[in-house]
């Protein structure tokens, strides 16, 4: 039970922060409070006996809650009571800068709350000195290096790097840059920013001798004093994975609040996924076994890694046949294969999760070897870690280090590949649930590739065994955690305890000053090329060039043939994804209103989600088609067909209470001010005529409804 002292000091700051910011209070916003205070009063105290109950709570909170305001007020007081760190994880960079500069400052001014609070962002955000320091260093040049991302991000130029690098070290030498990328006064291309930055397997960590100046442990070290950490859903995640407590305070010390949080299950998913490009993976051996040469008399000093570096070789050149010859079983796969012409890259996706029983034994393989070259590194990298704290080392601490990134790059890539053989090194049989594996066959301009992959079809073991059961109390908040209004999708998907509190808190927005419309249609989207020439025909009519619109694809080949179909007037005010860069399209649609005309924007599924285009900026969306997965997604098909092997119905528990909640995010792009008035228009009759239709239109807002006769 929360103390009499911790309710009125909770009261006082939220009417602190009313009145301090003239604010008018909202029933949704004390519901929430009352609710998150509550929930954490179930994390026992010094001395005191757990209750039993989990610490957990699921709230959606409609548009216009509130609900920064509400998780602070509610969660910082008994954080800080009972000297636990509140970890708040937002969706994207975009939300976490608006919390740190601009809502937590101002909750602390007018609540009479006292806290601390800074940013946490993960190695990649930050520069590398010991990496800028080889770009310069004399015989140490950039080359000596592997690069971090090799099959994602290619070399930089050296003639772009160069002159970035330098105004990066005359920045950091001045005083006038803390090392932070977000912090650059200028854009970095990719290939050029990881040149010069780190992760997890390459940093040397305590023992780095540029510790003292590291942007990253500078900024990691105020962590330690924050009462409030604020960083992404992938950072938290990758610190769970890590074991907790590696980068962010431990779980058992740790309140988390995952704003967003109807995201949490499929980050939780992509971090415990793995994949194996073969290609790049055979040329990768060789390119290392190269600089494992380099390495030999570089490291003559230290006799403890002369057997491993011999040994190291051979076995990269092992793995790399193992490699040829999984190419060819994966090859003879994709000879009866059916071709999609709707892609450029072939998938195929293995039934059940099934290994094919020729692939096994060569993933068994490839598992044992890439197993013992992964041991043979750390062992070599922990040996250079001794080294680089040994002050009698025979060796330059530059070369150490230099070798000591270089292998931990090496044992990082070995483990990813390990996990994926050792995936496809069993059967698959007997899993529950399967786990969903697929190979595609990649066609980069002509040049053709397969990638492995194997990834869990449900985040609800891992965020059992990594959250639910070890943080002291967890908050997960969004405007759509529900779908159908039923939590049973959130429940199924990240596994969260049936005993933690749920509550829906409705939006304050008066949605009877909007409509929802169906209008008349002779076709449904199940017959795409006629509900693509119904787009043309009646978007015309539907839209005001005037004002700001959105319209909404499922597709991108319907959004194109839209809108080279549509009429030349209405084109003309089209700004289409892919044109330009969201952010662009963004401020060029704003631009068109704030100059008295319309605008209207094209988008695919980014923009149905996190967008925010207030007043006259959106007066009108238009979503082409209700919006159910993309049916070729392997996570989504392997999901479908475990819940159809059980006898029960994949479209009606997975399908649709999906496209229900994708439907919802789609249609609160349009009120996002309590001012707000338009309307939402679905081209989409089947949400009329089909007997899952009713329980999607059922989930909306309280729109008035303008519903054509089906």
């Amino acid at each position: 039970m929360l103390s009499e002292e911790l309710k009125s000091a909770i009261r006082e700051a939220y009417s602190a922060i009313i009145e301090g910011k003239s604010l008018t209070p909202r029933w949704g916003q004390r519901q929430m409070i009352a609710e998150i205070a509550n929930t954490l009063a179930r994390i026992p105290g010094p001395g005191e006996a757990a209750s039993g109950l989990p610490a957990v709570c699921v709230i959606e909170a409609g548009t216009g809650t509130g609900k920064t305001i509400a998780y602070a007020v509610a969660a910082i007081p008994v954080a800080r009571a009972l000297n636990k760190r509140l970890v708040v994880a937002t969706a994207t960079i975009a939300l976490q800068e608006q919390f740190v500069n601009k809502d937590l400052p101002d909750i602390r001014r007018h609540s009479g709350l006292d806290f601390s609070f800074t940013l946490a962002k993960g190695r990649r955000r930050y520069v590398c000195l010991s990496k800028l320091d080889r770009v310069f260093g004399q015989g140490q040049g950039a080359d000596s290096l592997l690069p971090l991302y090799p099959d994602d991000v290619g070399q930089p130029v050296t003639a772009e790097a160069l002159p970035v690098y330098t105004a990066m070290v005359d920045a950091l030498g001045r005083g006038q840059w803390d090392g932070d990328r977000d912090n650059w006064p200028e854009t970095i291309a990719e290939e050029v920013w990881y040149g010069v930055t780190t992760d997890h397997s390459q940093c040397s960590g305590r023992r780095c001798p540029n510790i003292a100046q590291c942007s990253f442990f500078r900024a990691r070290d105020e962590l330690q004093s924050a009462d409030i950490i604020v960083t992404n859903h992938d950072l938290a995640l990758s610190d769970l994975a890590l074991g907790g407590g590696a980068i962010l305070s431990a779980p058992e010390d740790s309140i988390y609040v995952f704003d967003e949080g109807h995201h949490l299950p499929d980050k939780a998913l992509s971090h415990f996924a793995s994949f194996c490009r073969l290609h790049t993976t055979v040329q990768w051996l060789q390119e290392s076994r190269k600089l494992l040469a380099q390495a030999a008399p570089a490291l003559a000093g230290l006799d403890a890694l002369q057997r491993p570096l011999q040994r190291l070789p051979g076995m990269m050149d092992e793995a790399a046949a193992s490699l040829q010859v999984a190419e060819q079983a994966v090859a003879a796969l994709f000879e009866d294969l059916v071709p999609d012409e709707r892609r450029d890259d072939q998938q195929l996706r293995l039934e059940h999760g099934l290994v094919p029983p020729g692939l096994i034994p060569i993933a068994t393989t490839l598992a044992g070897q890439f197993q013992q070259m992964a041991q043979d590194l750390a062992r070599m990298e922990a040996l250079l870690e001794e080294a680089l704290e040994d002050e009698f080392a025979p060796l330059d601490k530059s070369i150490i280090e230099t070798w000591h990134i270089n292998l931990g790059g090496l044992l990082g890539r070995a483990e990813g590949a390990l996990g994926l053989w050792q995936e496809y090194a069993v059967t698959g049989e007997g899993e529950v649930p399967p786990k969903a594996r697929w190979i595609t066959l990649l066609n980069s301009n002509g040049q053709f590739g397969f990638d492995l992959r194997c990834s869990p079809i449900l985040a609800a073991d891992i965020l059992q065994e990594y959250l639910w059961s070890r943080a002291a109390g967890v908050i997960v908040t969004s405007a759509t955690m529900t779908a159908l209004n039923s939590f049973e999708r959130f429940i199924l998907h990240s596994g969260a305890p049936r005993e933690a509190n749920y509550k829906i808190v409705a939006s304050p927005f008066n949605y009877a000053n909007a409509v929802f419309c169906v209008p008349h249609m002779e076709c449904d989207p199940g017959d795409a090329q006629a509900h693509t020439r119904a787009l043309i025909d009646q978007l015309p009519r539907l839209l005001d060039t005037r004002e700001g619109s959105l319209v909404l694809f499922s597709s991108r080949r319907q959004m194109l043939e839209v809108f080279q179909g549509i009429d030349g007037a209405v084109r003309e005010l089209v700004l289409m994804q892919g044109d330009y860069s969201k952010q662009e399209i963004l401020r060029r649609h704003r631009d068109a209103i704030d100059a008295g005309g319309g605008s209207v924007i094209f988008g695919l599924a980014s923009f149905a989600e996190g967008v925010d285009l207030p007043g006259d900026y959106c007066r009108h969306v238009v979503i082409a088609k209700i919006p159910f997965a993309v049916p070729d997604s392997p996570l989504e098909a392997a999901l479908a067909e475990w819940v159809e092997a059980q006898g029960r119905n994949a479209f009606m528990e997975i399908s649709v209470p999906d496209a229900a909640l994708r439907l919802v995010q789609a249609s609160g792009r349009l009120l996002r001010t309590e001012q707000d008035t338009g309307r939402v228009t679905l081209m989409d009759r089947r949400i009329l005529t089909r007997r899952y239709g009713r329980a999607i239109l059922d989930s909306l807002p309280p729109f008035r409804r303008e519903l054509a006769a089906s």
